[in-house]
């Protein structure tokens, strides 16, 4: 079969797309190529008449500035990265939601990578963020590699360390005492009359100090040395219910379990009311962070309050005042927590 040959002519080809560039929202506003970029970078300097007018343009254009050019000519991203070990369940949320409020009210962007609890992985994600540029850097913890170190004196940008104290961060720090609130829920439950304790939870840095405050603590007071169930990191609700049931079956005289997080102590709470045990009359349970999961389990749980939250607002204010070539007063800021009783001891 002969095929006829296509004698229709060829469509035309497509115009090429170009992107709507400052010029363009400059020479639509009838305003200069400065003007834009003021509006766009340092809002501030600009009439409120002009910004206005120039922030419709750029609206109603669909003009996306470009932040890399800008950032080039200024040494500036406007953008921050936080590492934080994991954002599987809500204790690192808070922190995370706090830096994005501030720092957003300020132009600035927030990059956001997981660790997984591994110090190698920090040290990659700090290269890669770094060669990226950004202005800022959000650290989990004070216990990093030498490389990792070494990087961030290097880069010469702020870097604020979290979740935890020491005397010597690499720059800023915000955080707390993770031994002494450790050791604050041990003096509790030991005033609360229980005798047998454990502690549920992974061997990261902050969950270990923890158990080493509540340790000190219980052996202060004469009691037994307390059991240690270590989980996996990073672990979830089904975690403390296995190792609830873990501690019950070897360990029957526990009297009361301090949890390294209100996820696991939630969990194992579940597993207390599937087994029918009483919780506290049979054995008391304790958690971390005070989540929004604690006052809402049954029954709800005694835990250490901390500010997550706070965290962030504060780790913003820092790096923000940096960027601004302002001075920190207090470099190393500790938010202290507190003991939240409630039903679960």
């Amino acid at each position: 079969m002969t095929r006829k040959p296509n004698t229709e002519p060829a469509p035309a080809s497509a115009a090429p797309v170009r992107a709507i560039t400052k010029e363009d929202v400059a020479r639509a506003a009838g305003v200069s190529h400065i003007t834009v970029s003021r509006v766009i970078n340092t809002p501030e300097k600009v009439s409120p008449e002009t910004r206005a007018k120039v922030e419709s343009f750029i609206a109603s254009m669909g003009y996306i500035p470009n932040m890399l050019a800008g950032g080039l000519a200024s040494r500036r991203t406007r953008i921050v990265a936080a590492i934080v070990p994991t954002i599987s369940h809500s204790i690192f949320a808070e922190t995370v939601r706090g830096l994005s409020e501030k720092l957003s009210e300020q132009g600035y962007q927030l990059l956001l990578g997981q660790t997984n609890y591994s110090e190698t992985a920090e040290t990659a994600l700090v290269e890669a963020f770094i060669g990226r540029r950004v202005d800022g850097l959000v650290l989990t913890g004070v216990q990093h590699t030498a490389r990792t170190r070494q990087r961030l004196k290097a880069a010469g940008i702020p870097v604020v360390e979290t979740w935890d104290l020491t005397k010597r961060p690499i720059d800023m720090l915000v955080g707390f005492n993770n031994h002494e609130a450790g050791r604050a829920m041990g003096d509790y439950l030991i005033n609360k009359g229980y005798r047998r304790m454990a502690f549920i939870g992974g061997e990261d840095p902050r969950g270990m100090a923890r158990f080493s405050g509540m340790r000190d603590a219980v052996l202060a007071h004469g009691a037994q040395e307390p059991i240690h169930i270590k989980i996996p990191l990073g672990s979830f609700l089904h975690a403390g219910r296995e190792a609830i049931g873990l501690l019950l079956r070897e360990h029957p005289d526990v009297d009361a379990v301090f949890f390294s997080n209100d996820v696991i102590a939630a969990g194992a709470a579940m597993e207390c009311i599937r087994r029918g045990i009483q919780v506290p009359r049979q054995i008391a349970l304790a958690g971390f962070a005070n989540l929004e999961i604690a006052p809402e389990v049954t029954p709800a749980l005694t835990t250490v309050q901390i500010s997550g939250h706070q965290i962030g607002l504060t780790t913003a204010e820092m790096l923000l005042a940096r960027f601004n070539g302002l001075g920190v007063a207090q470099p190393i800021c500790d938010l202290g927590y507190s003991i939240v009783e409630r039903e679960s001891t």
